[in-house]
């Protein structure tokens, strides 16, 4: 399998476009994802998911909802309107307006940028391609960050073989949109201003509701044969005896606590996804239970940004108690120069927003740190490529061996 890996840069993936005109001719902001890496097309689908024996923790009296898009390898590349939309046009809205998580999360600019006008590689409810049953992939997105703000890294997973289930933490994430036309949207802005929130029981709910969702997922897909309405040949493609999960900040956290609580999950990587909350008296650096008191049997990964609390784990306690508790192969890999959004879809989308207007510089550093965005995204997919090639398909580029000298901006630690 032939893959970019091995480039030190990864020249023309960043390009400007043009910007469509806006409501009452004002011109918004684009931008193009970079084109997958591995030898295969790949087609997405979504799902709607419904938890019928739980009780939704955000909405009291309704069940648990959920929306998953599957990505998967297929046999013909998406052109043109085939291309699947990054977001449908009521998300996009709602993401890039007054409540949404790119300005809340990253600074943008309110309605400056048509999110909707984003197209993916991905041709929708494509048949996938024939073959052995493929291994298996989770994503959780960042804390308020929906289910697509990791499609850059999510396709070219796909383009390399795997089947990646991508899910939506409804009355979190930003905004989660429904095949109905309802667009649920975060309580997290409306809870957390209100006097005197006890954010770490918030964000203790919320791990619990993510671990829930994921688990709840792996069992959906294991009835995904019996589905009507899927594309055909995906109801077998996914390998349910080889999953893995990464996520991103409070993803990364839901991956390895996943995979704590759950033996269906193989191999897990965090993206700089703190492993300690604040606890019932307000104080910082109480540890989760369970995860870093037991640690892990498995393998796991932690890839840390160089933020002032993040990267290696001797500077966050509740990854250096993770490590000290696991019995299970670990790494610990810091990307200097990087900020807590350059292991996302900021790396390749901000810079080109950016260039248009849409964000300023001092948000964009701060999003993104002073690491070159290409080679944040190109060191993200090839170390996430090489863990689970090596933990789920049993192949090894050597990559996670040591220090790397194709990545020379990486740290590595075991």
């Amino acid at each position: 399998m032939t893959d970019r890996c091995g480039e030190t840069a990864m020249g023309g993936l960043l390009v400007d476009v043009a910007a469509p005109t806006g409501d009452g001719g004002r011109r918004q902001a684009t931008a193009r994802l970079p084109r997958p890496s591995g030898p295969y097309p790949i087609g997405t689908t979504a799902l709607h998911l419904t938890d019928t024996g739980r009780e939704d923790p955000w909405r009291p009296g309704h069940r648990r909802e959920l929306m998953v898009s599957l990505w998967y390898p297929t046999g013909r590349p998406a052109t043109g309107e085939e291309r699947a939309r990054y977001m449908t046009p009521a998300a996009g809205a709602h993401f890039g307006g007054d409540d949404g998580a790119a300005r809340l999360n990253y600074g943008v600019r309110p309605g400056s940028t048509d999110w909707a006008a984003i197209r993916t590689h991905a041709r929708r409810d494509a048949p996938a391609r024939p073959g052995d049953p493929r291994p298996v992939v989770l994503y959780s997105p960042g804390l308020g960050d929906p289910r697509s703000w990791g499609t850059a890294l999510v396709e070219d997973l796909a383009s390399r073989g795997y089947v990646v289930v991508t899910v939506d933490h409804t009355h979190e994430a930003s905004e989660v949109a429904f095949p109905d036309g309802r667009l649920a949207t975060s309580v997290f802005p409306a809870l957390l201003r209100r006097p005197g929130p006890d954010t770490g029981a918030v964000l203790r709910r919320s791990l619990r509701t993510r671990v829930d969702d994921t688990r709840f997922v792996l069992d959906e897909l294991s009835g995904l044969r019996r589905r009507p309405g899927l594309p055909t040949g995906l109801g077998g493609s996914p390998d349910l005896d080889r999953v893995g999960m990464v996520g991103h900040s409070a993803g990364g956290s839901t991956a390895l606590q996943a995979m704590h609580d759950d033996p269906r999950i193989a191999a897990g990587i965090n993206l700089d996804g703190r492993l300690h909350l604040p606890g019932p008296d307000g104080r910082t650096g109480v540890l989760l239970p369970g995860l870093a008191r037991n640690g892990l049997d498995r393998p796991f990964l932690l890839m840390g940004s160089r933020n002032p609390d993040s990267g290696s784990h001797h500077r966050q306690p509740g990854w250096e108690a993770l490590r000290r508790h696991s019995t299970g192969w670990c790494a610990d890999l810091t990307l200097e120069g990087s900020r807590h959004g350059s292991h996302t879809d900021a790396s390749s989308l901000l810079p080109q927003l950016a260039r248009q207007g849409a964000i300023g510089a001092d948000a964009l550093a701060g999003d993104l740190g002073d690491v070159h965005p290409d080679r944040a995204e190109l060191a993200t997919r090839c170390y996430v490529a090489s863990f689970f090639d090596r933990w789920l398909r049993g192949h090894d580029d050597h990559l996670l061996d040591g220090p790397s000298a194709r990545f020379p901006e990486m740290t590595y630690e075991r």
